[in-house]
């Protein structure tokens, strides 16, 4: 991206500058776009009222009237739950984040990044943010996290991912609730979470702060480095099944006879 003239005037949600990258991918995970009848309608975003600063910069950043209201209430998790919620109501700005791809209504699965140009670490740390997680496993490993029902959203992660960490991962909807968990941890989340959290970048201060405590992981002396995932190409399947016999096809494919007795079960079954 072109290094932007400080002194231009800022079109509001230009995706090109950082601030409202970020903004609007928190906005596709964590905001809400109802319509009314006519021209009402509403953008309401609900956090936790420890990250009410993040609203206070949406606010800020917004060339049209909004507010910011606190409640508490019960939920599952706590019977004094306090939270704050900002609500912009104004049609032209509600129109912007429609057309940039925030659909009214249900979207969990419609989302998907913008088709304009975008700040593209700067849109994930907003998703992320929103809908994912970092921090330490319990086991003591950094991670970086995203939870969507969104194909587009968690295909695009991945993608991004690998040009930064070279890490790949296939997404798999979970069979419990057909949601995405995608998962970095050790080297390839502190390589992410640094991209994506870089100095005086907007976002949730205390995920800011997780990210830093990351930065000073040093893997154990004694844990193994794990060699590269070594895919499975469509000659290497069709030799595996014609052989038809693990142990054959491990030395044909110079692999371990478990892995070709384990992608040859898993061939069988897809075609059942």
């Amino acid at each position: 991206m072109a290094d932007q003239d400080p002194n231009a005037p800022v079109r509001f949600m230009d995706l090109q500058d950082p601030r409202y990258a970020y903004m609007f991918g928190f906005l596709q995970a964590d905001g809400h776009l109802a319509q009314g009848a006519g021209r009402k309608g509403k953008l309401t975003a609900e956090v936790n009222v420890r990250d009410i600063e993040i609203l206070r910069a949406f606010q800020h950043l917004t060339p049209y009237y909004s507010s910011i209201t606190q409640r508490t209430r019960a939920t599952n998790f706590s019977e004094s739950h306090a939270s704050a919620t900002w609500n912009l109501c104004a049609l032209e700005a509600r129109n912007t984040l429609n057309e940039l791809g925030l659909p009214y209504g249900p979207k969990s699965r419609d989302i998907r990044p913008p088709r304009v140009e975008f700040s593209r670490r700067d849109y994930l740390r907003g998703v992320i943010d929103a809908d994912g997680s970092v921090g330490y496993t319990s086991t003591g490993l950094p991670f970086v996290s995203l939870t969507t029902a969104s194909t587009a959203l968690g295909a695009y992660l991945c993608h991004f991912a690998k040009k930064i960490t070279g890490a790949e991962r296939t997404i798999r909807r979970n069979a419990r609730d057909g949601i995405y968990n995608i998962l970095y941890t050790k080297e390839a989340a502190l390589q992410l979470a640094s991209h994506l959290y870089y100095g005086g970048c907007l976002g949730l201060e205390r995920k800011k702060a997780k990210v830093d405590e990351m930065s000073r992981w040093v893997r154990p002396a004694d844990m193994r480095v794990a060699p590269p995932r070594r895919r499975w190409s469509p000659d290497e399947d069709a030799l595996l099944v014609r052989l038809n016999d693990p142990a054959a096809a491990a030395l044909a494919l110079e692999r371990t006879a478990q892995s070709c007795a384990v992608r040859l079960w898993r061939l069988r079954t897809a075609k059942a």
